[in-house]
């Protein structure tokens, strides 16, 4: 073993370890060794600009001694980049009360049982000590570790495609002040061409916080959580605009900066995007509704309610509430939104009402109300939140559910009709019924449509919005079986050789270049255009765990797992059976990754998907069943209840 292997193992026995790696999910001799083996692996695949990045307050020769660091304090800067920069820049105070865990004497404490147990005496193991260590503490904990649903990652190693999917994981962890905050999008070290894809992407670091969640790492996703919340207050602009308070930021990335004044020391800083660096410069709308959903995870899966019960993270919740609440002048229970601002961030012609963002505003409300303490302060908020809950899931189950019995009444709609009781109220002209459609539409189920607006309904199926549509429960009980079924029923066309269809069909000819604007990444059948994208594996896991209907789900992993490690972890495939990697895919795509593990995790522990669905309680369904009762189709009478709701 090299000197710089040798030393790289010293300095994780010694106590300077990530903080995540001092929690109890790491006394055991087994896990000491495997943390070892990943940084060592990590040390050596991304070299001294990586051991930089674990550093916070970074001084020259002997004063860079551990992890510990303190924090600047932070006001508001706004007049220059280092200034906005200052906010989160650290010496690391902070680091403590964001961990909840000692930096200092403990990791001391930890290293000294720890190595007793080794019987290290002082000396530095080989690294096929350290192996053989590990394979015997793993034989060890087996019987421990059976049945409980928390394993460690020894475990992992049960399953050759789980246990590279883990390592890589590992991998493309970012560290902030010595602890982790997140993954990077992508850890191609192929591609020079990076982008954005090494900043930490809210959206993109879902599924590998919930994997991190379903194996006990809670440190990690605790830190990502309140660290983000920090970024939430910042007023950036693009071209004299600011975004509206409570805005998520896109993505963060750690950046190392020189100290003012002293040219020996630098910081760690968090510089956030909100969407000004970005490719089409548009705003994310998912973001927030993300981070709420993820908050309600973490707790329901670690049991510590004290984050969302924290004063900051209560007020950073009511502020994506109230941007999200906020009136207008659109008269729709559904969010309006720009197209790019959600995963398809692209020009994919979305703009309106897309389905994806009514989901996550649907199940982001339901998990803000479980969260939100009471107090004076909420009543209205509370009061906005269940009015608008009430309408956007009659107006979603409604108006954007389509079957063939649904197909053949629009297929018969009257035009031009004024009243209100009007069957055809958004004036859809029966015209705008594609004719793959009619021959697509299977006799046994349904789905929800990816937009609606007046005179318009966008047909295409839009896999992220149906699937999130049942996990939150907006689809009712019959339908979300429904979009199951069809699933089943177009097997070929939305899984065929690698899950999962974005979208289907794919805009094609001068649809493609009216629509997309001639978008060179987004051709027919390639990127957001009808590309397959292996992270969705994640999400049709907890739709059918959530439905009872775990075999879909393991069809879809079986298919996955023939290629998804031969090929690399690709960010996307192409063609209509997702044949080729995509064009412009980055290798080693984080979410793909994760949403491996998380698929994986949930099939074989399917009561952990609970941290994740929602359920509507009696009053939502009482209020659903007066708003079908009084059925907007019917003419209008004396009103039955003060409460009234857009529909």
């Amino acid at each position: 073993m090299s000197m710089g292997t040798s030393k790289a193992v010293l300095h994780v026995l010694s106590g300077a370890v990530p903080q995540f790696l001092s929690s109890d999910l790491c006394s055991s001799n087994s896990d000491l060794v495997f943390y070892s083996k990943c940084l060592v692996k990590s040390v050596k695949k991304k070299g001294p600009k990586y051991l930089r990045s674990l550093k916070c307050s970074g001084m020259s020769g002997s004063q860079i001694g551990s992890y510990g660091c303190k924090c600047l304090g932070g006001g508001l800067y706004r007049n220059t980049t280092i200034d906005r920069l200052k906010l989160l820049s650290c010496k690391c105070q902070q680091a403590e009360s964001v961990s909840g865990v000692d930096m200092g004497r403990g990791n001391e404490a930890w290293f000294v049982d720890n190595a007793k147990k080794l019987n290290l005496n002082g000396s530095i193991p080989e690294f096929e000590d350290v192996e053989k260590l590990k394979r015997e503490n793993e034989a060890s904990i087996s019987n421990d570790k059976a049945g409980t649903g928390k394993s460690t990652f020894a475990t992992a190693s049960v399953d050759s495609f789980e246990e590279e999917a883990w390592e890589l994981l590992q991998a493309s962890m970012v560290y902030y002040c010595g602890s982790p905050v997140g993954t990077i999008a992508a850890n191609d070290p192929t591609n020079s061409n990076v982008l954005n894809y090494d900043q930490v992407f809210i959206r993109d670091f879902i599924p590998s916080g919930i994997a991190f969640l379903l194996k006990g790492e809670y440190d990690i996703v605790r830190n990502f959580i309140l660290h983000t919340l920090q970024l939430q207050s910042w007023e950036k602009t693009m071209d004299c605009h600011s975004p509206g308070q409570g805005l998520m930021p896109a993505s963060f990335k750690v950046r190392t900066v020189p100290l003012d004044g002293d040219d020996l020391a630098t910081e760690e800083v968090l510089d956030p995007d909100f969407g000004e660096a970005a490719i089409g410069r548009v705003a994310p709308v998912d973001s927030g509704l993300w981070w709420i959903i993820l908050l309600r995870a973490y707790g329901k899966c670690s049991g510590d309610l004290s984050v969302q019960e924290r004063v900051d993270v209560q007020t950073g919740i009511k502020m994506i509430l109230r941007l999200c609440l906020a009136d207008g002048f659109d008269m729709f229970p559904t969010l309006l939104v720009t197209d790019g601002s959600c995963m398809i961030d692209r020009r994919m012609g979305i703009h309106g009402h897309p389905l994806e963002i009514q989901a996550l505003f649907y199940s982001a409300l339901l998990c803000a109300r479980e969260m939100l303490t009471p107090e004076d302060g909420s009543a209205d908020l509370l009061r906005a939140l269940n009015n608008r809950l009430v309408a956007l899931s009659f107006h979603i189950r409604e108006y954007y559910w389509i079957d063939m019995r649904k197909l053949n009444e629009i297929y018969r709609y009257k035009t031009e009709e004024y009243s209100y009781d009007a069957v055809n109220k958004f004036n859809i002209y029966p015209d705008q019924i594609s004719p793959w459609l009619v021959e697509w539409m299977p006799n046994k189920g349904g789905y929800l449509i990816g937009n609606l607006q007046p005179a318009h309904m966008d047909f295409r199926f839009f896999s992220l919005g149906n699937l999130w549509a049942v996990a939150s429960g907006l689809a009712t009980t019959a339908q979300s079986h429904a979009i199951l079924d069809l699933i089943e029923a177009k097997w070929t066309d939305l899984v065929a050789e690698m899950p999962f269809k974005i979208c289907y069909p794919a805009l094609e000819g001068q649809e493609w270049q009216i629509i997309t604007g001639c978008d060179p990444k987004n051709t027919p059948w390639s990127y957001h255009n009808g590309g397959s994208w292996p992270t969705l594996l994640w999400q049709l896991t907890v739709a059918c765990m959530k439905m009872n209907r775990p075999e879909i789900a393991a069809k879809a992993v079986s298919v996955a797992e023939k290629r998804l490690s031969r090929d690399k972890w690709p960010e996307y495939y192409d063609t209509k059976k997702a044949r080729f990697i995509g064009k412009q895919s980055h290798l080693f795509q984080t979410w793909s990754i994760a949403g491996y593990l998380v698929a994986k995790l949930l099939l074989a522990d399917p009561d952990a998907a609970k941290i994740l669905t929602t359920e509507e309680d009696s009053e939502l369904v009482n209020a659903f069943s007066c708003m079908i009762s009084a059925n907007p189709r019917r003419k209008r009478g004396p009103k039955s209840s003060k409460q009234t709701y857009i529909v």
